[in-house]
């Protein structure tokens, strides 16, 4: 019998984050994630009159096919994806991981072929600009491991984070994304990090449950030359299956010109792997009230309330810098007091600090404001 917490999610999913409609077609695609909860996606879409296309993946049997594929079958995979992609509407992805380290031996350079010739038509060409789209994980137990709970504590806090009242979550959004718009001059100052750049003319998007589950943040870019000082990331990370701690960057000119983190081998690897991974894609607040502490999954930490992060790589189309890579990392800086604190100044006036808005327009995202 279907756990009746996975058909409101997935009512959630299609309802609200996609807004599917009848006769669109939404392409459902699960990796490692359970057939009752992918039936209750193809439930939901048929429901409101939407064509359910599906897909079941395996990140075991996807690595041996990145470690193993010719360039050839690379390219035919990424074709043959970005067709079915270009006939759907919209776009669930559902991923789970019985094993977050299962890509951490993948040699770089399968990795390379595997994002230039697969992921980046597919997902950065056609999925994000061209659907509606909304990506979540699954509650595996190697997730429960990761936010240190046991199973049973992490399936009720998943499904808890990611049916939160989105809705009233965009109502309050709605100062910040104006102020955003109007504000040129950024500045971080946290221990480690004293940062500056500009986001004048570049567009502030909501994020409130229609890309993301679970969501709760606002982002927008840098004009991509304006960053500089450095960043001190205090969130753990995982990349292409390898951990990083205390990620170190420090800028010129918008460039990354100097980079440490426990594995900088592997983190020069990733800056490496085009120009515009040394360029920053996305500058971002987060404040989701029911994620205060990081798992090493950036779908949840990059909502963690109180923090920021501030992306590496691709910029998105519709906050659009002009950066483009195959690389789109969201590292993540928490600056809540047990974090080691911090501020976010807009155009010399605080904005944030120690994780709380501090502006009155602005309070209603603070936490107890999102939950009360």
């Amino acid at each position: 019998m279907s756990d009746p917490r996975y058909d409101t999610l997935a009512e959630l999913l299609v309802r609200y984050s996609c807004e599917l409609g009848a006769d669109e077609n939404v392409l459902i695609e699960a990796t490692d994630v359970p057939h009752a909860f992918t039936g209750a996606l193809v439930r939901a879409a048929a429901a409101v009159g939407a064509n359910p296309l599906v897909t079941l993946k395996s990140n075991v049997v996807l690595r041996d096919i990145i470690m193993h594929a010719t360039e050839a079958q690379m390219k035919l995979m990424g074709e043959v994806a970005a067709a079915r992609m270009a006939n759907v509407q919209a776009y669930i992805g559902v991923r789970g991981q019985h094993n977050i380290s299962e890509w951490s031996d993948v040699p770089a350079d399968r990795m390379r072929l595997f994002e230039t010739l697969y992921r980046k038509p597919v997902h950065h060409e056609l999925r994000v600009p061209k659907t509606r789209w909304v990506v979540l994980r699954w509650p595996h137990p190697s997730m429960a491991q990761q936010a240190e709970l046991s199973t049973e504590a992490f399936e009720d806090f998943f499904f808890r984070v990611c049916t939160l009242d989105y809705a009233k979550m965009s109502r309050a959004m709605k100062p910040l994304i104006e102020l955003m718009e109007r504000t040129d001059r950024v500045r971080l100052v946290a221990p480690g990090t004293d940062l500056r750049f500009s986001i004048r003319d570049i567009p502030t998007i909501a994020c409130d449950g229609h890309r993301n589950i679970p969501d709760g943040e606002v982002f927008t870019a840098p004009v991509r030359d304006s960053v500089e000082g450095t960043i001190h990331y205090n969130t753990p990370t995982i990349y292409q299956g390898v951990t990083h701690q205390d990620v170190r960057l420090r800028f010129e000119q918008g460039r990354i010109v100097e980079a440490t983190s426990s594995d900088t081998k592997h983190l020069e690897t990733v800056l490496d792997m085009d120009e515009g991974a040394r360029y920053i894609g996305e500058f971002a607040i987060g404040f989701n009230p029911h994620i205060s502490s990081p798992m090493k999954d950036l779908l949840f930490d990059e909502k963690i309330a109180g923090s920021i992060h501030f992306t590496p790589g691709n910029a998105y189309d519709d906050a659009d810098n002009g950066n483009r890579s195959q690389v789109h990392w969201d590292l993540v800086l928490r600056m809540m007091p047990e974090a080691g604190g911090g501020e976010v100044w807009f155009d010399d006036v605080l904005i944030r600090k120690d994780g709380l808005f501090v502006v009155p327009a602005l309070e209603g995202l603070n936490p107890a404001n999102l939950i009360g």
